[in-house]
């Protein structure tokens, strides 16, 4: 069984576009927002219950976080733990820090957690001209993975330049890379008077460097990175060891 969710809602194109795909690797399972939900990061619903409704065979609509398209199936609603969960295809890269604040991957992240290969899948660009590569893509790479899983604790951030397929140059294994944010915060007076605030500014763009994510896309590569949840610095902890008891004498 695998388990399909993403970030852009039940009506993306891309999240069709990683069903066909896949469809005949093995029974797939879908569980989707209802609605864009870009940028939630690892958020889930705690507070509130959340609707499921069922559209269609083994499809399903919630008004949850991606992170809950993964956890509830998961915990309680799939007749059995999947095998394999893939996030995606989203509309537009997730790259270097983007990662942080993606629901993509995050919903990818909760797989990994509750103990499933997963792999998080998205195409340069917000409208997925070039279809076929990411079809191609999206399979071969989620077949190597119902093949061969994933070592414990990591899963896969997957991002595939908008080409044809003739087009693209290869695979490539990448670390994240640093963007260069430009934001600026706007203040702006509303009809009622009151003051609100949005981010403006130029786009991001990323420092280029070998062997990272922008430099294989920048290149016409399939980028694969494999992350990881352990944010601990382990050299940093030798260093501050001294803190345990100096702190204590302050």
């Amino acid at each position: 069984m695998i388990l399909i969710t993403n970030d852009d809602g039940i009506q993306a194109k891309g999240l069709s576009i990683l069903r066909k795909a896949v469809q005949d690797l093995d029974e797939v399972w879908v569980f989707a927002p209802d609605r864009e939900r870009s940028a939630m990061s690892h958020s889930f619903t705690m507070h509130r219950p959340i609707y499921i409704e069922r559209v269609e065979e083994r499809v399903y609509v919630t008004d949850g976080t991606p992170t809950d398209c993964v956890l509830y199936p998961v915990r309680g609603i799939l007749p059995e733990k999947p095998k394999l969960v893939l996030s995606g295809i989203n509309h537009g890269a997730n790259l270097g820090e983007d990662v942080t604040y993606s629901g993509t991957v995050a919903a990818a992240f909760e797989g990994m957690i509750l103990g499933i290969p997963s792999v998080a899948f998205s195409m340069v660009g917000r409208e997925i001209r070039n279809e076929e590569t990411a079809r191609i893509y999206a399979k071969k790479i989620a077949a190597k993975v119902l093949r061969e899983g994933l070592p414990h604790g990591i899963l896969l951030n997957v991002n595939i330049p908008d080409i044809p397929p003739e087009e693209v140059k290869g695979i490539k294994i990448t670390r994240l890379g640093k963007r260069v944010y430009r934001d600026t915060v706007i203040e702006k007076i509303g009809k009622d008077g009151k003051r609100y605030y949005i981010l403006g500014g130029e786009p991001p763009s990323w420092i280029p460097e070998d062997g990272t994510d922008f430099s294989a896309i920048e290149e016409g590569y399939i980028s694969i990175t494999p992350l990881h949840l352990n944010l601990t610095d382990f050299p940093t902890i030798e260093k501050l060891k001294r803190w345990e008891q100096e702190i204590e004498g302050l």
